[in-house]
């Protein structure tokens, strides 16, 4: 099959390797010159057969949206065009209708599978009407994992109408966002631990046998290997828009969705050098406990804390005695100041 793909970065160049390994017919378009087949839109156009199938693979937003108007000027009525970058869901029912004004069918694809896609394959969700999106089957069957005998539907859904594949593939990445965040919380518990001499190690032993299992754990250990303190990396994290989407949802549908939401903020947190939050919360301890705060100069902790982990695997020196219950301690300060001042 014949198929025009703009936007030839991580994601759609080693879609063009792995649809071109297939035997099929690709002609790539990027506004950086470096790997395009054509030098603009209106080539990429003319050196396809009608009927058209052009899929657009360009980061979600403006830079989509502009992509899709262009070309809804320059395709003819019979041609289908395939939105598989991140966009909002909303945005698919827009854009359908536009182009339906013109005779121009549209599918929304969800793509998962990162820059490991081409070999793995691609996780694709789909949504448009049944006609197109059968359309594009011979395009779906070679980015997508082979078929396994007793797992047919692995890899590859019609999610439903316009907008259900990038619904769905928001979903997704919501659970990316809340599976992340819990293995990168055991991963800091277990080296937090003195206890625990050889964290690599127990996360490696994970990857295989456990409940707990998934690529995502096996990308983990393969970071730590690459560098074991992780000591490379600062603790910033962005975020894409598609967890913010999820959450949103969750409230318009009443969806309670707490393991998100929090991995979601964990994600802003990450951002603040210090927390504004956590000042106020000083100030008011202050105000009416009289608990001392900490200064923008100052370097201690707080009561009852343990030591700082030192995430590697010395083990704590033999002069430290390990404190008897920190938590019992810590309720015991409480209280004994709650008493001395009436809260």
């Amino acid at each position: 099959m014949q198929l025009g793909m703009i936007g030839l970065g991580k994601m759609g160049a080693n879609m063009v390797g792995r649809l071109r390994d297939a035997g099929h017919e690709v002609i790539g378009y990027d506004v950086n010159p470096g790997s395009r087949d054509v030098d603009t839109l209106e080539d990429l156009v003319a050196a396809l057969e009608p009927p058209r199938a052009v899929w657009v693979m360009v980061p979600a937003g403006q830079p989509t949206q502009q992509t899709i108007a262009a070309l809804g000027k320059l395709l003819a009525a019979g041609d289908l065009l395939v939105d598989g970058g991140n966009s909002r869901f909303t945005d698919d029912q827009m854009n359908a209708a536009a182009l339906d004004e013109r005779g121009i069918g549209f599918v929304d694809c969800g793509v998962s599978g990162g820059v490991w896609g081409r070999e793995n394959g691609y996780g694709l969700m789909a949504g448009g009407s049944v006609d197109n999106v059968a359309r594009l089957a011979p395009i779906f069957d070679a980015l997508r994992p082979p078929v396994i005998a007793d797992e047919p539907g692995a890899g590859y859904a019609h999610a439903g109408d316009v907008g259900a594949g990038h619904f769905a593939k928001m979903v997704h990445n919501g659970i990316e966002y809340g599976l992340m965040q819990a293995y990168a919380e055991g991963y800091e518990l277990l080296a937090a631990a003195d206890l625990v001499t050889d964290v690599p190690a127990v996360l490696t032993a994970w990857t295989q046998g456990t409940v707990i299992r998934s690529w995502l754990l096996d990308l983990l250990v393969r970071a730590l290997e690459t560098d074991p303190e992780l000591d490379d990396i600062r603790g910033y994290v962005q975020d894409s828009g598609e967890g913010r989407w999820t959450v949103e949802e969750a409230i318009k549908h009443r969806v309670p969705m707490p393991v998100i939401s929090a991995a979601l903020f964990a994600r802003f947190a990450s951002r603040q050098e210090d927390s504004p939050a956590m000042q106020a919360v000083a100030a008011l301890r202050n105000q009416f406990g009289g608990h001392a705060t900490v200064g923008r100069d100052e370097d201690v902790e707080a009561p009852g804390s343990p030591e700082p982990p030192s995430r590697r695997t010395t083990s704590r020196r033999a002069a430290d005695p390990p404190d008897p219950d920190p938590v019992a301690r810590d309720l015991d300060e409480i209280v004994g100041s709650a008493r001395q001042n009436g809260s």
